[in-house]
């Protein structure tokens, strides 16, 4: 019985750290966790505890204070952004003009025109970029079925005219047999709240009329105050006002894939997406999207809903391979390019 458990072991832990062989880590198993190779330790530890399935890939090796030790090493930092409420303010102050004179009213014929497509690949992940030029041209997308059934993604482009499009926030998915249908948090879309869970506050990640990025922690009086089109709840943010808020280790989230959506000052919106959670390919860390977001100029940014949920489409398909085992999930909203 112990055999049997201790070879599921490894070959979980093969997927997380993408080794291609794994008798070699057979024998590198016990160095992983009691070794000099810190770094690799904190990777195998965040990527196992921000799963409900592989948890034990940590715990059978580590007690709960090495495990928090790590975490808090990793987590991410809000501390040099505590104001972050005033985030929308910030950002019409400093942006606001650029925005609504890049704004082109007059959709183009051609969708494709005016969004710009980046493969991205590297050793641990290869990803997908769409660049938006005009943010008005974002909308949310969320299933007809709300609290009941989800939407597959391509499903939710083609029926909304959406040239593109990726996941966007959270859902109930209890033990992985969630339906899409039921979000967490708050769905805001064409202004109007059409769910909300018994919260005192609401993480926010969404657009208001001016097409302005809106990210921050707000009551529910304060959202309504908020002249938004389109919102979901989701977290961490990951570039607040210029700032980054993962200062050192991984973010504390491990590898997996990710979904980010971002703006640039001048209001362009960037759609990040990911691969991950396969034996060559183990996936992304929030520190590796915070670098993605900066490297295209992002003002602000934040993460989506990502693992198995992941998933972008664009010009007619879906791009990514996802990791769940029944391919493209359903799920409860995107945000669409229209």
């Amino acid at each position: 019985m112990f055999r049997k458990k201790f070879r599921t072991i490894l070959i979980n832990l093969a997927i997380f750290i993408g080794c291609n062989l794994l008798i070699g880590l057979i024998y590198s198993l016990p160095m992983t966790y009691y070794g000099p190779f810190d770094n690799l330790k904190e990777m195998v530890v965040t990527s196992a505890m921000t799963t409900y399935r592989h948890q034990y890939l940590a715990t059978w090796f580590l007690d709960k204070d090495q495990i928090n030790e790590i975490m808090n090493k990793n987590k991410i930092d809000t501390t040099d952004n505590s104001d972050i409420k005033d985030i929308s303010v910030a950002v019409s102050a400093s942006a606001s003009t650029e925005v609504n004179s890049s704004i082109n009213t007059d959709i183009p014929v051609n969708k494709t025109e005016g969004v710009e497509f980046v493969n991205i690949d590297e050793s641990r992940y290869k990803g997908y970029l769409l660049i938006v030029k005009d943010p008005k041209r974002i909308e949310l997308g969320v299933t007809k079925d709300l609290t009941k059934f989800g939407i597959k993604l391509d499903d939710m482009c083609k029926e909304n005219n959406a040239i593109g499009g990726i996941n966007a926030g959270g859902f109930e998915d209890e033990n992985g047999q969630g339906n899409g249908g039921t979000p967490t948090g708050i769905v805001v879309k064409d202004g109007e709240i059409l769910y909300k869970t018994k919260n005192d506050s609401y993480s926010i990640v969404g657009f208001n009329k001016q097409g302005i990025l809106v990210l921050g922690n707000y009551s529910l009086s304060q959202i309504q105050a908020l002249d938004l089109k389109a919102a979901v709840s989701f977290e961490p943010f990951l570039i607040v006002n210029g700032k980054t808020t993962i200062k050192s280790g991984n973010g504390g989230w491990g590898m997996a894939p990710r979904t980010v959506i971002g703006q640039r000052k001048d209001g362009t919106v960037l759609m990040l997406v990911t691969e991950g959670r396969k034996l060559t390919m183990p996936g992304a860390t929030l520190k590796d999207v915070q670098d993605i977001m900066l490297k295209y100029e992002a003002y602000n940014a934040a993460n989506l809903d990502g693992g198995s949920s992941t998933t972008i489409y664009w010009d007619n398909k879906v791009l990514n391979d996802p990791s769940s085992m029944d391919g493209v999930r359903f799920i409860p909203t995107a945000f669409l390019i229209k």
